[in-house]
């Protein structure tokens, strides 16, 4: 009997350390409320209500600056540093041309490239400012810098190539490349275009314009949607296209866990649920929806009522989907960059594995008693 008595104890005692530390994906609703501010915790705990979602509806502000959207198209024919033009001059001298042989009225200059300060040279004209100007505009220069040494030259000139006048467009787009602004081409939408438009989902694409030193950036869907936002080309523009590395945590009773990217660019509570695979049927509590999140000091004072809040706070807001309007709040209340979606267990879960605990242990007793028995 004193055997069996001390095998019984130690069931008794690995019982009882069962009960107390079951198997779980993370805190309860009761351990979760005993952390707040209120018990001395260092997060509050808030439910959200119509006031809280407008409170924290926030989005990350996108945009283009006024300069970028106060620039103006630019001419197809508009000249640039780098830019590489063909002059032809025709003379109408036979005996002694300024530029050719004698009986060779045509002189043809191939390869004038625009140099940095935006210049070009020509013979007997010397250095012309071609940078800003149209290809016109360039050709009646010349032509009054050769008029005094020579009689009536008629001058024709070509841009070769637009290596100045060009955008360089790389990151997730068809393909990337160098592209001259040519009049097709002469808006940020168009520019795109041509590269053969963006390689991933455009409900994440970002597009990123360097001018500068300066940049701006919007959502590719906005850019469609508002003609504001399709800017003017210039000059050595750089173009990326991203995709939004927003990401939320879903832990907890959920379809799964996971470290889980943004698929457009707002989220609800109630998405996000629905991009993991809702809640777990047979764990999951629908009235312990946390949201935890580390708030900027801003919005929690207005969340809380407050102004004396410095810095980051700590909240975690609580959803109960069982609510007559839980399920509007979840749709409502937005998910943010770093948030943590966490779903608790429905209290009858602890106790089915605590049953089966016991239920174990008590044929292990059983097992064990035969034996003590039989000895």
């Amino acid at each position: 009997m004193t055997r069996r008595a001390s095998v019984l104890g130690a069931l008794a005692c690995l019982t009882t350390a069962a009960g107390c530390g079951l198997p779980r994906p993370g805190p309860n609703k009761k351990e979760i409320f005993a952390g707040s501010v209120l018990n001395g915790g260092d997060a509050f705990v808030v439910t959200v209500n119509p006031r809280v979602t407008r409170a924290t509806s926030v989005l990350p502000s996108f945009g283009f600056s006024s300069s970028f959207k106060n620039a103006g198209i630019v001419g197809s024919d508009t000249l640039s540093p780098g830019d590489v033009l063909g002059v032809t001059i025709f003379e109408n001298v036979k005996d002694d041309p300024l530029l050719g042989n004698t009986g060779q009225r045509v002189s043809a200059l191939t390869e004038v490239q625009v140099d940095g300060q935006g210049y070009i040279f020509i013979p007997y004209a010397g250095k012309i400012k071609a940078a800003g100007q149209t290809v016109d505009g360039l050709r009646q220069n010349i032509t009054r810098k050769l008029d005094e040494q020579t009689p009536d030259p008629q001058i024709t000139v070509t841009r070769l190539a637009g290596d100045g006048s060009s955008v360089t467009i790389s990151g997730s787009v068809v393909a990337p490349g160098v592209y001259p602004i040519e009049r097709p081409t002469r808006t940020l939408a168009a520019m795109l275009a041509k590269a053969g438009g963006v390689a991933i989902e455009p409900a994440v694409a970002l597009v990123r314009v360097t001018r500068g030193g300066k940049t701006g950036k919007v959502w590719l869907k906005d850019l469609w949607s508002n003609p504001g936002l399709d800017i003017a080309m210039r000059p050595g523009d750089q173009i990326v296209i991203e995709r939004d590395e927003r990401r939320f945590t879903a832990l907890g009773a959920t379809g799964s866990q996971a470290l889980v990217p943004f698929q457009s660019e707002t989220l609800s509570a109630i998405e996000a649920l629905a991009t993991v695979g809702g809640l777990q049927t047979m764990a999951a509590d629908p009235t312990g929806v946390f949201i935890f999140r580390n708030e900027p000091a801003e919005i929690a004072n207005i969340v809380l009522g407050r102004k004396d809040l410095r810095g980051d706070q700590r909240i975690v807001y609580v959803l109960d989907l069982t609510r007559p309007n839980g399920m509007f709040e979840a749709r409502d209340f937005l998910i943010r960059d770093g948030d943590t979606v966490y779903v608790t267990e429905a209290p009858y879960v602890q106790w089915n594995k605590t049953l089966s605990v016991l239920t174990g242990s008590a044929g292990a007793a059983s097992s064990l008693d035969s034996l003590g028995s039989g000895s």
